[in-house]
């Protein structure tokens, strides 16, 4: 029992040390820290680490070699130092370069579609282009196209059923004769 009670007096003896430490040079280490560090939350690591530090070697704090804080001060200065360094002695991070993303469409196949379509759209009548022109390039609706073209709302519908037709039509032929010249 007796060795029991002499650890416990340690310890209380130990936590009072501390408390009276941070108490009495605690604000003076946070901003001596936090000047070297310029983040007060890594000072405020720095400052419990010092005191961590100070709790393990009591007997450095009364060694007659200077004051208390001066002995402080310089243990948070070692501990910024010692940071410092191991984050310089390593090799610097570098982020994953992203992963390449694969090309879903090839612009030379839009320009081809484009010429394609400009090609077919040249084929229709006068009536059947200015249709879908206003629908679809355009994006009018069938009332708006209507007044636009000055045609019954009847007439556009009738005109595009008959200019997609059409279309279909030669985009038919054009592959049929694409298989014949691939044979």
């Amino acid at each position: 029992m007796p060795g029991l009670r002499l650890q416990r007096r340690r310890e209380v003896a130990d936590e009072a040390l501390v408390r009276s430490l941070f108490s009495e040079h605690g604000a003076a280490m946070l901003a001596y820290a936090t000047q070297l560090t310029r983040d007060r939350a890594a000072a405020e690591d720095v400052v419990q680490e010092a005191l961590v530090r100070a709790w393990r070697h009591p007997d450095s704090l009364v060694n007659g070699k200077g004051s208390v804080r001066g002995w402080l001060l310089t243990v948070v200065r070692n501990i910024v130092t010692d940071q410092i360094r191991a984050r310089n002695a390593r090799a610097p991070e570098v982020r994953e370069s992203p992963v390449e993303v694969a090309i879903s469409d090839d612009h030379a196949e839009q320009v081809v579609n484009s010429v394609v379509v400009v090609d077919a759209l040249s084929r229709l009548s006068t009536e059947h282009r200015e249709v879908l022109e206003q629908v679809y390039l355009l994006g009018c609706t069938v009332a708006e196209a209507a007044k636009a073209l000055g045609i019954p709302p009847g007439t556009v519908k009738s005109r595009s059923f008959y200019a997609l037709r059409a279309l279909r039509e030669l985009r038919s032929l054009s592959a049929a004769g694409t298989e014949r010249s691939a044979s």
